[in-house]
């Protein structure tokens, strides 16, 4: 098996991180990590991103999805690479409002998403990444997953479905699957949406609240919460274990909405930026041409 040097990517992940100074490296998982990451060191209500005014950081996310919006429309017709973004995150931790405010100007023909939940029977007559690799994005393509494989290393762990040697050799298949999409052109962004736990108390309540948004509310939420630090401790595990050179996680602290979506917004575009897209090669056979 290759080395973590050896695997051949479209672009060094790392790279942009670094670009970015060490308030963006604070949030970036070591890849080489051993132990488990210990979520209480890392403060959900920070704002590395953050101008200091809500109202420009809003400004400057409308501007960020625009500018994602053209640069889709240059992948999308580049066709030489495929972008997934995951996005992991306890319930209400903000993902569905990631996906309508990071890429609320991109083509529905060009990005797609998928939100996860429980297997179907036929699902769970397959093996666990059965269902994920048939999601993968094409050429072209971006595709965003609202949760993703991970849940099979969290609910399980924490329901006690599966043991600890099931556990290591999950996360093991996990990094094994990304490096394969990895190396044939898949690009990977995981974004841990990090929340605490009165604002998570504070956003179910809200949805208590507020009759059009019971829809989005669910008892089992409640079940979840009273396990969180079981939760916790299962996210520390798998972003250590699963943080690698082709797929590293960044933990983004998600109190702030606005934040959050400044944070991840940033990355998008400079992942893409960083991909050296370019249109296809002109068609000589149209010079010339006028259309009658």
């Amino acid at each position: 098996m290759p080395s973590a040097t050896d695997v051949r990517l479209p672009f060094p992940p790392a790279a942009i991180a670094a670009a970015k100074g060490s308030a963006w490296a604070a949030w970036q998982i070591d890849t080489g990590l051993r132990k488990p990451v210990d979520l209480t060191t890392l403060d959900p209500s920070a704002k590395p991103f953050s101008s200091g005014d809500k109202a420009a950081d809003k400004t400057a996310v409308e501007e960020l999805a625009s500018q994602i919006d053209a640069l889709q429309n240059l992948f999308h017709a580049d066709r030489r690479h495929r972008l997934l973004v995951v996005l992991q995150g306890t319930d209400t931790s903000g993902k569905d409002g990631t996906v309508r405010s990071v890429f609320a100007r991109t083509s529905p023909l060009g990005v797609h998403t998928v939100g996860w939940q429980a297997p179907t029977e036929v699902e769970r007559a397959h093996d666990y990444l059965w269902r994920i690799h048939q999601r993968m994005p094409g050429n072209g393509e971006i595709m965003v997953f609202n949760r993703s494989h991970y849940e099979d290393v969290l609910v399980p762990v924490v329901e006690g479905w599966i043991d600890a040697d099931m556990q290591r050799r999950r996360l093991q298949h996990i990094n094994d699957f990304e490096r394969l999409l990895a190396e044939t052109g898949t690009v990977i962004l995981k974004f841990m949406l990090h929340i605490d736990r009165d604002e998570q108390r504070q956003r179910l309540q809200d949805r208590i609240d507020d009759p059009q948004k019971h829809w989005k509310f669910s008892r089992g939420d409640l079940d979840a919460r009273l396990k969180w630090d079981r939760y916790q401790k299962a996210y520390g595990e798998l972003l250590a274990a699963t943080s690698t050179p082709w797929a590293p996680w960044t933990v983004v602290p998600a109190n702030s909405k606005t934040h959050r979506n400044l944070m991840i917004a940033t990355l998008v575009r400079d992942c893409l930026r960083a991909l050296d897209l370019r249109f296809p090669p002109e068609d000589p056979t149209l010079q010339g041409l006028r259309v009658t």
